[in-house]
């Protein structure tokens, strides 16, 4: 597993988590999700891996301490799986998102 593209994959993470806070948008969450993983697993195993610690890692700390609850993280999760496994992030997102994202 090459180094560099556990860095690109957690590289795509953030890109998304950090376009998902400037985008500000109400229903978007699980695009950004979706987006974020799909983008790391197109690097390969590496990035999905990248993609899946990540991912698993935020929703124990959301469901943990941001009280969001079990539905929500389920939901985030199916988005997280849905993007990392080759679907097209385009099924979450929210109509009027801006095109930018």
């Amino acid at each position: 597993m090459s180094v560099s593209l556990l860095f690109s994959g957690a590289w795509d993470m953030f890109r998304a988590y950090r376009d998902m806070r400037e985008a500000n948008y109400i229903g978007a969450d699980k695009y950004f999700h979706a987006r974020g993983n799909y983008d790391a697993a197109q690097r390969g195993p590496g990035g999905a891996w990248a993609a899946k610690v990540i991912s698993d890692a935020r929703e124990r700390w959301q469901s943990d301490v941001s009280g969001r609850g079990a539905e929500d993280t389920r939901a985030d999760q199916e988005a997280n799986e849905w993007g990392r496994n080759g679907g097209d992030p385009n099924r979450f997102r929210p109509e009027g998102l801006p095109k930018k994202y």
